[in-house]
Order: C-alpha cells, then structure tokens, then sequence
C-alpha cells in the first residue's frame, strides 16, 4: 500500500515564492498593485486575494502555473 504525496495548497506555494522573490513585499505590493493589508492578510492565511490580485501577482513574479497530474480529465459535458 503506497502513501500519496500530500499536496501542497497553492496559497502557500505562492507565499513561499514571494519570501523568495528576493523583492520587499513593498515592492510587491507597487508591482502589483495590491494594498499592503492586503497581502499581509494574505502572507498571514487571514484572507485570500482575488483571481484579478493573483494574476497580477503571478505576472510581478513570473509565476507560472504547472500540473503534475497526466491523468486524462473527464470531460464537464454540456
């Protein structure tokens, strides 16, 4: 019997990507344009941000999303 990897969340893939951006989160936040309460709520697990938040996140630091999964999905139908 084999133990899956458990999978991390994709909040904290990405508040570990900002620590090591090398950047301030000040910086971030200008890049961005996220309000500084903002991403600290976020960095904290207070509150998440906006699909529009995150884009603009992924974009500052040349994030890119990724699969790991090569299992055929199922398609949704109509």
């Amino acid at each position: 019997m084999s133990m899956k990897a458990k999978r991390t969340k994709l909040s904290d893939q990405i508040r570990r990507a900002i620590d090591a951006s090398g950047k301030s989160r000040y910086r971030i936040c200008k890049e961005a344009a996220i309000g500084q309460p903002t991403l600290s709520r976020f960095m904290h697990g207070i509150a998440g941000l906006s699909i529009d938040s995150l884009d603009r996140l992924a974009d500052c630091l040349g994030l890119n999303i990724t699969t790991t999964d090569n299992k055929p999905h199922e398609s949704r139908g109509n």
